[in-house]
Parts: structure tokens; C-alpha cells; sequence
């Protein structure tokens, strides 16, 4: 299917910009890899951890925090009592309170990665974005790559967006340019990534 969806792109994408044709054809078929190994609140609060870090920067936080947790689960762990321990692991008072919301909302029943998984992303993501600190690209990401969601925009992304108006407009509302992708918008954020990190030709 990916080489279908490929070709489609690229006829799309002609449609609309030969540089946005080119970026997609390029590097050939994307794949949308989904990953939920771990549990959802788990992965949830170190996405919310690794907010506006580098990704190097993020891991090692994250290294401490399982450190300091050792034994205890993360549900458990992240509790307000621990939060002095948690922005000892270089967390800031907002993140910490965020992690323990969301750890409090899986103790609760809350974030049952089935029951989540049979939503739509917009429902998904309005029962996400009601738990403090969580954001809009963050409920994004996990419906791409925790639950494999083919048809989302995250409009949100700096880097996906602003690669997409380059390769456009910036004129142009690159929601709607990401319309003409549907059902596959997620596939379309996919190339933009790989075309932000390719080395120039």
C-alpha cells in the first residue's frame, strides 16, 4: 500500500507545487511505524518530559527519572509527595505537576489504552487536552505514533508546517493543503519530517 499512497502523493503533489512533488518523490515510500509497547501514560508523560528539549537532552532526563523511580511504577511514582525528587531529574515545576496529572488520571481509569484506541482523533485528543499541561501536538503525536493514526495533520509541528508552507506557500493555510491528502495527512507529515532531516542534493 505504501507505494499506492506513494504515487498518489506525488500526483497530488504536482497538482500543487513541482518543489513539494520533488520532496516527496525524492526519498520514496513512507511507512508509518505505530509503537505501543509501552503503557499510554508512560509514554505520555516523557513526551510531555522532552517538550522543548533536544531529543539528547530529553533522554537523559528520562534516564534520571527511571533512576530515581527504580522499582516503583511511573503511575505510582508520579505523585505531588515525589515532586520535589522528580524536578531533581531536571523537570520543571510545570512538567512535574503535568506528569503527575497524568498519572493520576491512568490511576483512575482514565487513559485505557483500548478504550482511547476506539475514539476518533479529535475525541482522542479532547479527552488528552483535558489533563493539565497536555497540548494539542502532543495528543498529535500520540495518535501518529502510539495509536498509528493514517489521518493526521499536526498543524502544530513547527517543523513539519513550516517545511510544508517552504515547499508550497506560505500564503497558503497548510491545513488545507494537508486536506488534499487525506485519508493519509499523518504520511504527509512523515515526508516533511524526512525532508527537514535529508542532506541537501
Amino acid at each position: 500500500m505504501s507505494e499506492d499512497v506513494h504515487q498518489r502523493f506525488i500526483a497530488i503533489a504536482e497538482d500543487l507545487s513541482p518543489l513539494l512533488a520533488d520532496a516527496i518523490a525524492r526519498g520514496g515510500p513512507v511507512a508509518l511505524h505505530a509503537d505501543d509497547a509501552q503503557p499510554l501514560a508512560e509514554r505520555l508523560c516523557r513526551s510531555v518530559a522532552g517538550q522543548q528539549l533536544s531529543v539528547k537532552a530529553a533522554r537523559s532526563i528520562w534516564s534520571r527519572v527511571l533512576d530515581t523511580a527504580g522499582d516503583v511504577p511511573l503511575t505510582e511514582f508520579f505523585i505531588e509527595t515525589n515532586a520535589e525528587a522528580i524536578r531533581a531529574c531536571g523537570l520543571s515545576s510545570a512538567k512535574t505537576h503535568a506528569m503527575c496529572a497524568i498519572a493520576q488520571e491512568a490511576r483512575e481509569g482514565g487513559l485505557e489504552a483500548d478504550a482511547l484506541r476506539a475514539l476518533d482523533h479529535a475525541t482522542r485528543s479532547r479527552h488528552l487536552t483535558a489533563l493539565w499541561g497536555v497540548g494539542q501536538w502532543t495528543a498529535d503525536m500520540i495518535s501518529i505514533f502510539y495509536f498509528g493514526e493514517e489521518d493526521v495533520w499536526p498543524d502544530g509541528d513547527i517543523a513539519a508546517r513550516k517545511t510544508l508552507e517552504r515547499l508550497t506557500s506560505p500564503r497558503r493555510k497548510t491545513v488545507r493543503t494537508a486536506e488534499r491528502f487525506a485519508p493519509y495527512r499523518s504520511r504527509l507529515a512523515l515526508y516533511m519530517w524526512r525532508h527537514v532531516d535529508a542532506p541537501p542534493v
